[in-house]
């Protein structure tokens, strides 16, 4: 069975939670990436999605968003899974938990994300 190390994304796009809305979105779009890491001293705080940008200007209204820290909008604490996961492991805690992006977090240390799109191809391929 394919590992979660084998598949994830080690190219981390991270920011602190101070950074402004603006800011985050604008290093996803650079990134061409769907969710950015918001990290304090190494410390994993949260996952900022697109779908968090959407519901932060949906409740906020886009000007008063665009402005805000990250730390407003993002998921707080997100679920993370280990390396030695298994791609079946971490598909099923993505549909259980309805989201598409997933840290990976090797003894308290981020060392990648995976997203259902990376899973998707290792399963495609076999």
């Amino acid at each position: 069975m394919t590992a979660v190390r084998e598949v994830m994304s080690t190219d981390l796009i991270m920011v602190a939670p101070s950074a402004m809305m603006s800011q985050a979105v604008g290093a996803m779009s650079k990134a061409g990436v769907g969710s950015i890491l918001v990290l304090e001293d190494e410390a994993l705080l949260g996952i900022l999605t697109e779908r968090d940008v959407l519901r932060a200007f949906d409740q906020m209204h886009a000007d008063p968003a665009r402005v805000s820290p990250i730390s407003k909008a993002m998921t707080p604490d997100p679920q993370t899974i280990e390396p030695d996961a298994t791609v079946g492991e971490a598909m099923d805690r993505m549909l259980d938990g309805g989201f598409r992006h997933l840290p990976v977090v090797e003894g308290g240390t981020l060392v990648g994300i995976v997203s259902m799109r990376d899973l998707a191809r290792s399963i495609s391929k076999g």
